[in-house]
């Protein structure tokens, strides 16, 4: 039997103890389902998963994108993976059946990615780029835009990116050059150069929508002044768009994904057409990032839970030593799970995995929540919720995504730094998660800087409301760790007004010079939430499942939450250490 590296289980535990999904059929987009059709796309998603994504992943890894004859070349399996995954339909997921979707909750539609991140990140990221990327159209464009490209992108026949970086920007997008020109046709002529694009240029699809940050000629400087457009492939005509493949960009994970660096215009002859209102680009983008941002904690929870299996399944095979007080050699030698120091890593793991794909399945139903609520009010605070956080999920679930990864790599020892097993690459797929869609210091930066003070405050408050109300349900029965998280989160109230008086006082770079640490703070603090939610839904169950549950609760309580005590300290100090490092000091 294959190793379930995402168990039907624990998404059955997270969807309908923890999230209660099921209550969503009562809304009427998604008045046609039940349990069973949900259960019936997560058991075709699994299937899918691994026996189409799960058997090419290391030849993917090993055998990358090529140039010949001008075109990029990639393995077969890629889209052959690709065409089953767009004739299950799980390209329209969650979109209206008048584009030939399922109309599942996004919480679902997401719980079935998982899926496909543990199993082939590399090949699944043409899928989720290009879901996104009509995610943002179906908002945005307009009508005639959305005739032409929305449906072909639901049926996986076009796929999407979205073309940001610069070789000269990377993440400072206020710095991009690509231009755009006006024309009396009521298109643009785009040119530039565009640098890491995954699924930039490849034959998998009969056509590649580019959504492009570009200036128009005249727009202000800065992030003022980018607009957003569609640029294609191919145009409607069929004609070629003058979009060219300059190289391709060869890193440490994900070598499945082709990596593009792209020439837009060389012939003059590159056409966009506008998405959204010019020189509110980066706003419109900004909606197909944020979602991307926690797609990618998910993918890292994902892999993290992958690896987490694997190294759980060679622990309980592996042979190796004995106990402390085992002094005779001549004794069998005993699996490595019995050895503290294994628990201990499969301990932490299980709670960076399980935890970090409860909260992104919880930020998926805030979605669904912010589109489908019937209460106004509770659409406003979903969406103050997802603003918060998004950065958390992001940064914090590909930080612990990978020290999981780096911990089933120990536990297989010598062994997990070959590529014999799986878990090496895990380890290189999931590195890249804490750069993807901005470095994780830029998301504390964001954290803090804005999103923890926005409207006086409004997102945290109601983060921490939904922290109180968690402890007061756990009073009763886990009185203890009721009593941690309050504290935890007195801290982060107390600490968080003291670094808002020390920038009265002493300015911006002070106050966000330790942002990372209030995102470590604020994360463990998301963590021990999260869990203690968890423990509260494993209460009924009286078996390994549920007793597993509460055991990974106390570690986190008893292992991580008690670091905020120390970030907290340090944060209310206003350490100014990092910021009077001299440049010539290093």
């Amino acid at each position: 039997m294959t190793l379930e590296l995402v168990p039907a289980r624990e998404l059955a535990f997270q969807l309908y103890d923890v999230l209660g999904v099921e209550a969503l059929c009562q809304r009427p987009p998604f008045a046609e389902h039940s349990r069973a059709t949900f259960d019936a796309a997560l058991e075709t998603a699994q299937r899918l998963a691994d026996d189409l994504f799960r058997p090419h992943n290391r030849k993917a890894d090993l055998e990358e994108p090529r140039i010949e004859n001008g075109k990029v070349r990639l393995v077969p399996e890629v889209k052959a993976a690709l065409a089953a995954f767009a004739e299950a339909g799980f390209f329209a997921a969650h979109r209206h059946e008048s584009l030939g979707g399922m109309q599942l909750p996004w919480t679902v539609a997401q719980a079935c990615a998982t899926h496909f991140h543990a199993a082939n990140v590399a090949t699944f990221s043409y899928a989720f780029l290009t879901i996104a990327a009509a995610n943002l159209l179906e908002v945005f464009a307009a009508d005639d835009l959305k005739r032409l490209y929305l449906k072909p992108m639901a049926e996986g026949r076009f796929f999407g990116t979205m073309a940001l970086s610069e070789p000269q920007a990377g993440s400072s997008l206020a710095d991009i050059r690509t231009r755009a020109t006006p024309t009396p046709e009521g298109f643009f002529r785009i040119e530039g150069g565009k640098m890491w694009i995954s699924a930039g240029e490849h034959e998998l699809s009969e056509n590649i929508v580019h959504l492009v940050l570009a200036r128009i000629q005249g727009a202000p400087a800065g992030i003022k002044g980018i607009s957003l457009f569609l640029v294609p492939r191919f145009r409607p005509d069929g004609a070629f768009n003058d979009v060219r493949l300059a190289g391709l960009n060869h890193k440490m994970g994900w070598r499945g994904t082709v990596n593009t660096v792209l020439k837009l215009g060389e012939s003059g002859d590159c056409r966009g057409w506008l998405v959204g209102p010019a020189n509110q680009g980066l706003a419109c983008m900004f909606h197909m990032m944020n979602e991307a941002r926690i797609v990618i904690g998910l993918s890292a929870a994902a892999m993290a839970m992958a690896g987490y299996r694997l190294s759980l399944d060679y622990a309980k095979n592996r042979p190796q030593g004995r106990a402390p007080d085992a002094k005779d050699p001549a004794q069998p030698q005993m699996p490595i799970i019995g050895h503290t120091d294994v628990k201990r890593m499969l301990l932490a793991q299980k709670a960076a995995a399980e935890g970090a794909l409860a909260l992104g399945l919880y930020c998926a139903r805030l979605v669904d929540e912010q589109k489908t609520a019937e209460d106004e009010s509770e659409r406003r605070d979903a969406g103050l919720l997802l603003d918060i956080l998004t950065p958390i999920m992001k940064a914090w679930s590909s930080e612990l995504g990978l020290k999981a990864n780096d911990q089933a790599i120990q536990i297989h020892g010598g062994y997990g730094y070959t590529r014999d097993y799986p878990v090496e690459q895990l380890y290189r797929d999931n590195r890249l998660n804490p750069i993807h869609e901005g470095t994780n210091g830029i998301q504390s930066i964001d954290l803090l800087g804005r999103k923890a003070v926005m409207a006086d405050g409004a997102a945290l408050k109601l983060l921490l409301a939904e922290f109180r109300a968690t402890a007061k349900a756990a009073h009763a029965d886990l009185p203890d760790y009721a009593l941690a998280l309050g504290e935890a989160i007195d801290r982060i109230e107390t600490v968080t007004l003291r670094l808002l008086a020390g920038r009265e006082a002493h300015g911006g770079p002070l106050f966000l010079a330790n942002a990372w640490a209030y995102l470590e703070m604020l994360g463990h603090t998301t963590m021990a939430w999260i869990w203690l939610t968890q423990a509260l839904a494993a209460r009924p169950y009286a078996d390994e499942f549920g007793k597993g549950k509460l055991q990974a609760c106390r570690y986190v309580f008893a292992w991580e939450l008690p670091k905020t005590k120390a970030l907290a300290d340090l944060l209310a100090s206003l350490d100014s250490t990092t910021l009077d490092m001299h440049e010539a000091w290093f």
